[in-house]
């Protein structure tokens, strides 16, 4: 697909945005990082071009001069909060977090336990980690957080955290989840460094929403789709405005907590080095779009993407109406509706037709191909045979895979593993596929194809299993289901 961004620029840009902040500060930095720090793959959904891994790769750039701090509140510990796009808890993802940091070369130099007040959970978590040689650090709920300022910018507020050791000028505080307390970890340092007569400031990095484009604009849409359960809404910053007589979009959280912000500042250092809450973010994604089209575009997939998303979740009992409500009222600002993603209207005509679960692709061409569910195999693998059969030139009424292969697959999955539906999935046609492959010619052909699929566009009229899920996912493709259960 076309790319519309340029990561190679944004690489550049915003590391060098980066450094100017540090010397800004006296060459100490907290960066509260929102969003994710790799596989952010709504960025790379939005902005095709940017990688999933760009802030990771920008970041590496500032290796040498940075150290991450991990951040969990007790009570999402107490919780057992999961996220839900890898299904382990929060406690279980600081862990990976800091595995995967180290393994790219970071330095993780502890990890903090916010909102803490002696839930046992928490503590048997740092016993875990300092098992483990993992140094921790606590922070306490403060009473009336975030307003009361005079209490939090004193001694029984901040001044009762554990003092963060760092060592490095850029220090980045991530967490595993929103609601961590990022925010307050960063403050609670300035407010314990400057107590030490140590020069620090603070920034935020957060993707979304993008402070230089316009309010309405798909790109900062597709964000308000995708925090539609947080109901976080994009604004004109009030404070921006006034102070500079210029227009910057910012979200109703961070607009909110901008005079609280403010009153901590000034209750710290004397004065609020910034004027308004975009002048906090360091974020330079806005400026390396170079094909506006293509991110528009994107976008309004995306915004279509995240409704039948969150329908699928309402059939399964996990969001509520007004998740879907507000999706549909993004649907009128974008100018869209479910139709403007093609393959919605393709699987449910050949749904129509057939009387049968279906699906359909649009491949990069924009060319669509569609598929039924059939005795021997379900809408998602046929549709994948369909799709390499065209991208590779073979004619769709040549069967890749025999009848006399399959069924022994089946009796096998209904007999031998217990399954209730003898059809096969994705996974299971593509390893028939590739048995084949050895010796014919046609078959290898087909495989050859998967990767043309990436960044191809599906939508099947049933909500599809997590194996058919993970495959197209793997192979790149943006999935939309109807939320029908087979």
């Amino acid at each position: 697909m076309k790319n519309g961004f340029n990561n190679e620029k944004y690489l550049r840009i915003q590391s060098e945005h980066i450094r100017e902040r540090i010397a800004q500060f006296g060459n100490k930095l907290y960066l509260e990082l929102g969003g994710k720090l790799f596989d952010d793959y709504h960025a790379s959904r939005v902005l095709p071009g940017f990688q999933p891994d760009s802030k990771l790769r920008m970041f590496s750039q500032l290796r040498d001069q940075a150290e991450i701090v991990i951040v969990i509140s007790a009570q999402d510990i107490e919780k057992n909060k999961v996220r839900g796009d890898l299904g382990i808890t929060y406690d279980e993802d600081v862990l990976r977090l800091r595995r995967e940091f180290m393994n790219r070369g970071f330095m993780v130099g502890s990890v903090v336990v916010t909102h803490y007040n002696g839930q046992q959970s928490a503590d048997a978590f740092r016993q875990r980690l300092k098992r483990q040689g993992i140094t921790t650090y606590v922070h306490y709920l403060i009473d009336g957080y975030p307003t009361n300022v005079d209490l939090i910018a004193s001694d029984e507020g901040f001044g009762k955290n554990d003092y963060v050791v760092t060592s490095r000028p850029l220090v980045i505080v991530t967490a595993p989840g929103p609601g961590s307390g990022k925010m307050a970890v960063c403050l609670s340092q300035l407010y314990n460094e400057n107590k030490r007569g140590i020069e620090a400031g603070y920034a935020k990095f957060e993707t979304f929403p993008v402070w230089s484009l316009a309010l309405k604009h798909p790109v900062n849409i597709a964000y308000e789709a995708a925090t539609a359960d947080l109901n976080d809404i994009n604004m004109i910053d009030p404070f921006h405005l006034e102070a500079y007589g210029k227009t910057a979009i910012n979200y109703n959280r961070d607009i909110e907590i901008f005079p609280v912000l403010n009153a901590l500042f000034e209750g710290i250092y004397g004065e609020n080095p910034y004027k308004s809450p975009t002048d906090m973010g360091v974020n330079m994604v806005g400026f390396c779009i170079e094909d506006d089209e293509v991110c528009c575009d994107a976008s309004k997939m995306e915004i279509i993407r995240r409704y039948y998303d969150a329908l699928n979740r309402l059939a399964l009992g996990d969001a509520v109406d007004s998740e879907i409500n507000k999706i549909a009222l993004l649907f009128k600002q974008a100018k869209i509706d479910t139709s403007y993603r093609r393959p919605v209207a393709a699987a449910k005509q050949r749904a129509e037709q057939s009387g049968k679960p279906s699906s359909a692709i649009e491949l990069a061409d924009g060319t669509i191909i569609t598929a039924e569910s059939g005795d021997l195999l379900g809408p998602s693998a046929a549709l994948i045979l369909n799709a390499i059969k065209h991208l590779a030139g073979i004619d769709h009424s040549v069967k890749l895979i025999p009848q006399e292969m399959i069924e022994p697959i089946q009796f096998t999955k209904i007999n031998y593993l217990r399954s209730k539906n003898p059809r096969l999935h994705t996974d299971e046609v593509l390893v028939a596929l590739s048995v084949l492959s050895t010796r014919n010619e046609e078959c290898r052909r087909a495989l050859e194809q998967l990767p043309a699929l990436q960044g191809c566009q599906v939508h099947s009229t049933v909500m599809l299993g997590e194996v058919d899920r993970k495959i197209f996912k793997k192979l790149g493709v943006g999935l939309t289901c109807d939320p029908v259960r087979k």
